[in-house]
């Protein structure tokens, strides 16, 4: 089995190391936090050590990988020391909120031929994947357009957005991966933004609100529909549309249940309200495909390339804020 330790234990560290306790083929070793209050409850819960350091965390043999759920200013030496002592990495996203930063991350441990992961967890839905799949098989012809829809049930604490690196490196990308995931490299990039949700986020220097254009290599014309606030719940779809038809995935409710009566039609449960739990099977699913790879020897997928591509269309998506016009990213 492969053992692996999760270092972060806020929510998304926590359901993580969960799904690794009950994994077939992985065994959680142990779990750090750098507020060893923050640990204890998991590793109680999970009945694992909680680490002391780092360090130690590295230096142990059973140690195979490492998960990093840790705040994203720390992921560039995390995944640098990871991988200097011989571990294979899934890190959250994004790599960085520098570019620089993550370019010089690879540069210095490219040539040890890292297994490192990407968490673009939205490639592992269930629904979002197979859409995939059936536009690869041609099922729609070639993709023309494509839409992508991804609106949060309400702002995050500000706490959160003043480290989060804005809407765009934090919210949007990744919407920007699935960008890539269904239309290859893209070519331009244009933005639009503004502040219809909450004020106090504009006086943070961001915006709650964007839509975004883009233009696929190939040719393809991708939207992205972003809000901080969903009166509805948490909004998560996507259409592809080709010369033979259009392939559509759509939000999850609690159940597939639908009143009809003398004052509505159509009534179903609301949208389920948070990312943990639209993405819970994703989750699992992206942790599977970890785990394989590691086992196989194959490469990791979505990788520290994906990453850097999917923050290199952030960046631009900035610059075409500032400069009001389509930025080329196809160099």
């Amino acid at each position: 089995m492969v053992g692996v330790a999760v270092l972060g234990c806020g929510r998304i560290g926590q359901i993580h190391a969960r799904n690794l306790a009950r994994h077939r083929r992985a065994r959680l070793v142990s779990v750090f936090d750098v507020r060893a209050e923050a640990a204890a409850p998991t590793a109680a819960e999970l009945g694992v050590p909680a680490a002391r350091s780092v360090e130690e965390v590295l230096a142990d043999a059973e140690v195979a990988a490492v998960l990093i759920a840790t705040p994203t200013d720390t992921h560039v030496p995390l995944i640098t020391a990871a991988v200097k002592a011989g571990k294979a990495v899934l890190c959250e996203k994004p790599v960085d909120l520098d570019i620089k930063r993550a370019r010089a991350c690879w540069a210095e441990i490219a040539h040890r031929k890292p297994s490192v992961m990407i968490g673009f967890n939205r490639r592992f839905d269930p629904s979002f994947r197979a859409l995939r799949e059936r536009l690869q098989r041609g099922e729609i012809g070639t993709l023309e357009l494509a839409v992508i829809t991804s609106r949060d049930p309400a702002p995050p604490p500000p706490a959160y957005l003043k480290g989060s690196g804005g809407l765009l490196r934090d919210m949007t990308i990744h919407d920007f991966d699935m960008a890539r995931y269904l239309a290859g490299d893209i070519a331009e990039v244009q933005a639009f933004g503004a502040n219809l949700v909450d004020p106090d986020i504009g006086k943070l220097g961001d915006i709650d609100t964007c839509t975004v254009a883009l233009r696929s290599a190939a040719g393809a014309l991708v939207q992205i529909s972003n809000s901080r606030r969903c009166a509805y719940g948490y909004d998560q779809r996507i259409e592809v549309f080709g010369a033979q038809g259009m392939l559509q995935a759509g939000n999850l409710r609690a159940t597939s249940v639908e009143h009809w009566g003398s004052e509505r039609t159509a009534a179903r449960d609301p949208v389920l309200d948070f990312f943990l739990e639209r993405y819970r099977q994703a989750y699992e699913s992206e942790l599977n495909a970890f785990v394989a790879a590691f086992e196989e020897g194959r490469p990791m997928t979505p990788d520290f390339g994906d990453g850097l591509a999917a923050l290199r269309l952030a960046e631009a998506a900035e610059e075409s804020l500032l400069t009001r016009r389509a930025v080329d990213v196809g160099g």
